[in-house]
């Protein structure tokens, strides 16, 4: 038994010690460059003042005219050829112009250079010699998912100082996405290697997520094989604790068992980082609980609102439903906008968010035995946040499942029942360690995450010198 031990335990390490080092490595990257992103506050930084006289049609045209029986939201924007109205349904988006309900795809180059051209100088970005530099259903950092809807896209070279490029939405034309030179370098030696991330794989997501999980899988397997081994093989020499091994097999089995803990944990958590839903819950409404969370009464209700004027400072309006109500979310700034609900106008501020009693009559539609919902702290042990900067986050508790909703836009952010909180610790705070008191103290959670990572690392080198001498001996 314990031979077998051995030998799989050797040659599963063969194969695996250089992807040890190199996840060491990238995670040590990856905690300081994330994967790019276009953050809600470039997103709206970029977006033109409204003038609502602008548009001919309603909303309720509008969202005829897409097509788009499901539709759920519906978003007014200005886009450099005009108003243009947004519509997103369960799985697909169309953009329809304001003026006369006509499509809004973007299809010429020219209109796509023009709308990544005016969102760069809306943010101060250099714009000057933009360029178009292709148009593709997927690039390295276009791979996720979310892109799905929006594809294909413009990519377009602003050709500043930064080496900024933009994605252009064909079918909304929004800027989706930007990317940096810095940011670009970065991941290729840090995400982009972590995540096993090459475009031609991830670009197919079942077998990415196949390949992905089964080598996590077999990691962990040859992680915990060691572990075996080193604690087996430990002797006692004058009354202290020894290794029998000599050379780098004697490193490897001291800096295996001082990492031991880090090791197999930061492993398990990875490969659970691929779960998917295949041991534990997504976290995600069902496909009911999303019906009833984004039922819309009727568009035609968005009439009544409409009554209300638009203030002059608003850059973006949406429509939606929450709570078999319809509501108007007037954006005036990154972190002020107002509610218009069934004629009723909320003031600009706090009182333009919803209510706990607003978000209770939506999470009584979604499960049974709802209390009162409750205002997240920053600090919560389970954390969601909104994207708007002082907007409140509540927390509905129904039994034993937790709903959690942003109190901007009723988007549902979790859905925590206890399978979803047990994967929050077993993988976010085992694999990030963003335990409440490192949380607290960044800088130290930064020492604790890089010195854990270079000692997974050291490790790991010792396992390669091994796994090549062995080679070599068997070639």
């Amino acid at each position: 038994m314990m031979s077998a031990i051995v030998l799989l335990h050797r040659w599963l390490g063969i194969a695996f010690c250089l992807l040890f080092a190199m996840w060491f490595t990238t995670g040590i990257v990856m905690h300081f460059v994330p994967f790019p992103s276009l953050t809600e506050a470039e997103r709206f930084a970029g977006l033109a003042p409204l003038d609502r006289t602008e548009a001919r049609i309603a909303v309720a045209d509008a969202v005829a005219a897409s097509g788009i029986a499901d539709a759920t939201r519906v978003r007014l924007i200005r886009r450099s050829d005009g108003l243009t109205y947004v519509i997103a349904g369960s799985s697909r988006l169309r953009a329809v112009r304001a003026s006369d309900g006509s499509d809004a795809s973007v299809s010429s180059s020219d209109v796509a250079l023009a709308i990544a051209v005016g969102h760069a100088r809306r943010r101060g970005l250099e714009a000057a010699g933009a360029t178009l530099l292709g148009l593709a259903d997927c690039d390295q950092w276009t791979v996720p998912n979310g892109f799905d809807r929006h594809r294909p896209l413009f990519r377009i070279a602003l050709a500043d100082s930064a080496g900024t490029e933009v994605y252009v939405s064909s079918h909304t034309g929004e800027i989706v996405l930007d990317t940096t030179r810095s940011e670009r370098g970065w991941n290729l030696v840090g995400s982009v290697l972590h995540w096993i991330y090459p475009t031609f794989l991830r670009s197919n997501w079942a077998l990415w997520d196949s390949v992905v999980w089964t080598l996590s899988l077999l990691a962990l397997i040859a992680a915990v094989l060691g572990a075996m081994l080193g604690i087996v093989r430990i002797r006692m020499r004058d009354g202290r604790l020894a290794t029998p091994y000599r050379g780098w097999h004697a490193l490897h089995h001291v800096f295996g068992l001082a990492a031991t803990i880090f090791v197999l944990t930061w492993i398990f958590s990875g490969w659970l980082s691929m779960d998917h839903g295949r041991l534990f819950s997504r976290g995600q409404l069902t496909g009911p609980e999303a019906a009833a969370a984004n039922a819309v009464p009727g568009w035609t209700a968005a009439s009544s609102l409409d009554r209300t004027p638009l203030p002059p400072s608003a850059r973006e309006v949406e429509w939606f439903g929450f709570g078999a109500k319809l509501y108007r979310r007037d954006r005036l700034a990154l972190d002020s906008q107002a509610l218009v609900r069934t004629g009723e106008a909320f003031d600009v501020g706090q009182t333009g968010f919803l209510s706990a009693r607003e978000v209770q009559s939506l999470t009584i539609r979604l499960a049974t035995d709802c209390g009162v919902p409750s205002l997240l702290a920053g600090d919560d042990d389970y954390p969601a946040r909104s994207a708007v900067p002082g907007a409140p986050v509540y927390r509905s508790r129904c039994g034993d499942l937790w709903i959690d909703v942003d109190g901007a836009d009723g988007h549902v952010l979790q859905r925590l029942d206890a399978s979803r909180r047990a994967y929050r610790w077993l993988y976010g705070a085992l694999h990030t360690l963003d335990f409440p008191i490192l949380m607290a103290h960044p800088r130290l959670r930064d020492i604790v995450i890089v010195g854990l990572c270079a000692l997974g690392l050291v490790f790991s080198l010792t396992g390669v010198v091994i796994g090549w001498r062995r080679l070599r001996l068997s070639l």
